[in-house]
């Protein structure tokens, strides 16, 4: 009988259940007992505790259950003949999709404006233009990007698309790693929804936003440590940015102290973009489960030269 230990901080009864139906065949533990060296080949994780992935006896894979990994891999905690795996789903890539949709059709449309001038009973309509007359540029082309680069597409927004490799996406202007001044040059809204790398840090800077259309609008999903926060507070006082929508922070849950928080041209979720459904993300799992006990290609096994 094959093991596999669920070692994140949710609900671990709760997956336990979804695995044990999925994978009748397997020990699933939700602690490993001590002096227990039985081999366990597979740990799921979130962000776990320094010493527990090492901790794991014959340990073969590290399933994650988040797409980006780079606490993983900054952590030094998974040996590096041990295949990380991410978690790419249908059920993350629709819930980015609702919600980057949602704030660029907000800001397109004014709603955020009017709504903001509500209550001074201010009767101003202001100049409405189509999704075709705006420019849109997505940040990363892969699981997330390349879903929400669709959505745009769909309801009209002239798309590019900039990404390390170019990838075409149907429709959309695609950028390769060397244009990125091209790709954002002139945009209306900046979407970032890329993997969080020692090339990507602090990518959003004063220069970058410089490159956007007056009164352009930020919407990042990915990572807080993509925007230089100061930059990002510069650019909106001084009215080059218009506002933005942040769901992602350096340092979470976000200090009461931060100056996100009142910045009136700043809209701030808790990381709540694109949830884990656990059922989806199970299933997910057990796939690649299932590929590697028969020796074929695991799905999402992270680059680490890559970082993702």
């Amino acid at each position: 009988m094959s093991r596999i230990f669920i070692a994140s901080k949710g609900d671990r009864a709760g997956m336990a259940r979804l695995f044990r139906a999925a994978l009748p065949e397997f020990e699933v533990l939700t602690d490993l007992a001590p002096g227990d060296d039985r081999p366990v080949p597979y740990i799921v994780v979130g962000r776990p505790d320094p010493g527990v992935v090492r901790s794991v006896p014959g340990l073969q894979v590290v399933l994650s259950l988040n797409a980006g990994i780079e606490h993983l891999l900054a952590s030094g905690e998974v040996p590096q003949d041990i295949p990380i795996v991410r978690l790419v789903d249908e059920g993350l890539a629709a819930g980015m999709a609702e919600w980057v949709l949602a704030h660029v059709l907000g800001w397109h449309r004014n709603i955020l404006a009017y709504r903001d001038e509500q209550p001074q009973r201010r009767w101003a309509p202001k100049a409405e233009k189509l999704a075709r007359e705006r420019v849109v540029t997505v940040l990363g082309a892969g699981a997330l990007g390349g879903p929400v680069a669709d959505h745009l597409l769909r309801f009209g927004f002239q798309t590019r698309v900039w990404s390390r490799s170019g990838r075409a996406i149907d429709g959309a202007a695609a950028f390769a790693h060397d244009h990125l001044a091209e790709a954002v040059t002139g945009a209306d809204v900046l979407v970032n929804l890329l993997p969080l790398t020692p090339d990507t840090r602090d990518l959003i800077d004063a220069g970058l936003l410089a490159r956007l259309a007056p009164g352009a609008f930020l919407v990042n999903g990915a990572r807080g440590g993509h925007v230089v926060d100061d930059d990002l507070i510069a650019a909106l006082d001084s009215g080059h940015l218009s506002g933005a929508a942040l769901d992602v922070f350096r340092t979470e849950p976000l200090p009461p102290e931060h100056p996100f928080w009142t910045h009136p041209k700043i809209l701030v979720s808790p990381h709540v973009a694109a949830p884990t459904h656990m059922d989806i993300a199970v299933a997910e799992m057990v796939a690649n489960i299932r590929r590697h006990m028969a020796g074929t290609p695991m799905l999402n096994v992270v680059d680490r030269t890559a970082g993702y």
